[in-house]
Protein backbone atom coordinates (compact mmCIF):
# COMPACT_ATOMS: atom_id res chain seq x y z
CA UNK A 1 0.00 0.00 0.00
CA UNK A 2 1.64 3.18 -0.98
CA UNK A 3 0.75 6.35 1.20
CA UNK A 4 -0.33 9.46 -0.28
CA UNK A 5 -0.20 12.75 1.83
CA UNK A 6 -2.20 15.60 0.82
CA UNK A 7 -3.00 19.00 2.96
CA UNK A 8 -5.18 21.76 3.22
CA UNK A 9 -4.56 25.30 4.20
CA UNK A 10 -5.43 27.20 7.10
CA UNK A 11 -5.37 30.76 4.98
CA UNK A 12 -6.90 33.52 6.21
CA UNK A 13 -8.37 36.20 3.91
CA UNK A 14 -8.54 39.27 5.39
CA UNK A 15 -10.96 41.06 2.60
CA UNK A 16 -14.04 38.30 3.71
CA UNK A 17 -12.59 37.11 7.00
CA UNK A 18 -13.22 33.73 5.49
CA UNK A 19 -10.65 30.45 5.46
CA UNK A 20 -9.71 29.22 1.70
CA UNK A 21 -8.12 26.20 0.78
CA UNK A 22 -5.42 26.47 -1.80
CA UNK A 23 -5.30 23.95 -4.71
CA UNK A 24 -3.36 23.30 -7.30
CA UNK A 25 -4.92 23.99 -10.86
CA UNK A 26 -3.65 21.97 -13.75
CA UNK A 27 -5.19 23.10 -17.24
CA UNK A 28 -8.34 25.07 -17.16
CA UNK A 29 -10.67 22.67 -15.09
CA UNK A 30 -8.71 19.78 -12.72
CA UNK A 31 -7.71 20.79 -9.62
CA UNK A 32 -6.03 19.37 -6.80
CA UNK A 33 -3.81 19.70 -3.34
CA UNK A 34 -0.44 19.88 -3.36
CA UNK A 35 1.18 16.57 -2.09
CA UNK A 36 2.32 13.10 -2.81
CA UNK A 37 3.42 9.86 -2.11
CA UNK A 38 6.26 8.87 0.99
CA UNK A 39 9.10 7.43 0.21
CA UNK A 40 9.60 3.50 1.88
CA UNK A 41 9.67 4.37 6.09
CA UNK A 42 9.66 7.74 5.83
CA UNK A 43 7.64 9.51 8.37
CA UNK A 44 4.49 11.29 7.74
CA UNK A 45 5.41 15.09 8.72
CA UNK A 46 8.50 15.24 7.00
CA UNK A 47 7.62 13.45 3.86
CA UNK A 48 4.47 16.24 3.89
CA UNK A 49 6.79 18.78 4.63
CA UNK A 50 9.57 17.85 1.88
CA UNK A 51 6.51 17.39 -1.30
CA UNK A 52 5.34 20.93 -0.02
CA UNK A 53 9.32 22.05 -0.69
CA UNK A 54 9.31 20.58 -3.96
CA UNK A 55 6.15 21.53 -5.00
CA UNK A 56 5.67 25.15 -3.77
CA UNK A 57 8.95 25.81 -2.18
CA UNK A 58 11.14 28.72 -3.54
CA UNK A 59 14.26 28.22 -4.74
CA UNK A 60 15.75 30.59 -2.39
CA UNK A 61 17.12 29.37 1.52
CA UNK A 62 15.56 32.38 2.59
CA UNK A 63 12.05 32.05 1.02
CA UNK A 64 11.51 29.07 2.34
CA UNK A 65 8.15 28.33 4.41
CA UNK A 66 8.17 27.16 7.84
CA UNK A 67 5.35 24.58 7.32
CA UNK A 68 3.50 24.07 10.39
CA UNK A 69 1.65 20.76 10.30
CA UNK A 70 -1.53 20.64 12.34
CA UNK A 71 -4.41 18.07 12.43
CA UNK A 72 -5.11 15.17 10.50
CA UNK A 73 -8.49 15.58 9.42
CA UNK A 74 -9.44 12.97 7.20
CA UNK A 75 -8.20 9.43 5.77
CA UNK A 76 -9.42 8.20 2.32
CA UNK A 77 -8.98 4.96 0.92
CA UNK A 78 -8.62 3.18 -2.61
CA UNK A 79 -9.33 -0.29 -1.78
CA UNK A 80 -8.36 -1.47 -5.70
CA UNK A 81 -7.35 -0.18 -8.61
CA UNK A 82 -10.27 1.60 -9.38
CA UNK A 83 -10.74 5.23 -8.99
CA UNK A 84 -13.13 5.60 -5.91
CA UNK A 85 -12.12 6.58 -2.83
CA UNK A 86 -14.14 5.70 0.74
CA UNK A 87 -13.70 8.24 4.00
CA UNK A 88 -13.49 4.57 5.37
CA UNK A 89 -11.43 1.10 4.50
CA UNK A 90 -13.67 -1.74 3.52
CA UNK A 91 -13.96 -4.55 6.07
CA UNK A 92 -13.33 -7.25 3.31
CA UNK A 93 -10.09 -5.31 1.80
CA UNK A 94 -7.00 -6.54 3.90
CA UNK A 95 -4.57 -4.62 1.85
CA UNK A 96 -5.62 -1.16 -0.10
CA UNK A 97 -4.31 -0.09 -3.04
CA UNK A 98 -3.75 3.63 -1.66
CA UNK A 99 -4.58 5.99 1.94
CA UNK A 100 -4.66 9.52 1.29
CA UNK A 101 -4.61 11.43 4.52
CA UNK A 102 -5.84 15.49 4.40
CA UNK A 103 -3.81 17.64 6.85
CA UNK A 104 -3.88 21.30 7.93
CA UNK A 105 -0.96 23.44 7.14
CA UNK A 106 -1.21 26.89 9.37
CA UNK A 107 1.02 29.79 7.55
CA UNK A 108 2.38 31.95 8.41
CA UNK A 109 1.36 35.56 8.02
CA UNK A 110 3.41 36.23 4.84
CA UNK A 111 4.56 33.51 2.75
CA UNK A 112 6.23 33.12 -0.78
CA UNK A 113 5.40 30.11 -2.93
CA UNK A 114 6.90 28.90 -6.13
CA UNK A 115 4.05 27.31 -8.41
CA UNK A 116 5.23 25.27 -11.45
CA UNK A 117 4.77 27.22 -15.04
CA UNK A 118 2.14 24.47 -15.93
CA UNK A 119 0.25 24.99 -12.53
CA UNK A 120 -2.14 27.58 -11.09
CA UNK A 121 -2.39 28.28 -7.35
CA UNK A 122 -5.76 28.97 -6.16
CA UNK A 123 -7.60 30.23 -2.82
CA UNK A 124 -10.83 28.46 -2.80
CA UNK A 125 -13.29 29.64 -0.32
CA UNK A 126 -14.93 27.42 1.48
CA UNK A 127 -18.59 27.85 0.84
CA UNK A 128 -16.96 27.10 -3.23
CA UNK A 129 -15.73 23.36 -2.07
CA UNK A 130 -19.55 22.39 -0.05
CA UNK A 131 -21.69 19.90 -2.16
CA UNK A 132 -19.20 20.89 -5.21
CA UNK A 133 -18.68 17.15 -6.33
CA UNK A 134 -18.69 18.50 -10.45
CA UNK A 135 -16.14 20.72 -9.99
CA UNK A 136 -13.44 19.52 -7.26
CA UNK A 137 -14.32 15.79 -6.92
CA UNK A 138 -15.50 13.59 -3.76
CA UNK A 139 -12.17 14.29 -1.69
CA UNK A 140 -11.95 18.05 -2.28
CA UNK A 141 -15.65 18.79 -1.91
CA UNK A 142 -16.41 17.43 1.49
CA UNK A 143 -13.33 19.25 3.23
CA UNK A 144 -15.75 22.19 4.51
CA UNK A 145 -17.44 19.37 6.58
CA UNK A 146 -14.10 17.84 7.68
CA UNK A 147 -13.05 21.29 8.84
CA UNK A 148 -16.41 21.83 10.75
CA UNK A 149 -15.08 20.35 13.74
CA UNK A 150 -12.54 22.97 14.34
CA UNK A 151 -12.79 26.86 15.28
CA UNK A 152 -11.42 29.37 13.22
CA UNK A 153 -9.73 32.44 14.81
CA UNK A 154 -9.13 34.92 12.33
CA UNK A 155 -6.60 37.79 12.81
CA UNK A 156 -7.45 41.21 12.49
CA UNK A 157 -4.29 42.85 11.19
Amino acid sequence: MSLMLNWLLDLQVQEHNHPHILLLQIGNTFCKLPGGRLKPGENEIEGLKRKLNSKLGANSPTLQPDWQIGECVAIWWRPNFETIMYPYCPPHITKPKECKKLYVVHLSEREYFAVPKNLKLLAVPLFELYDNVQRYGPVISTIPQQLSRFQFNMIQA
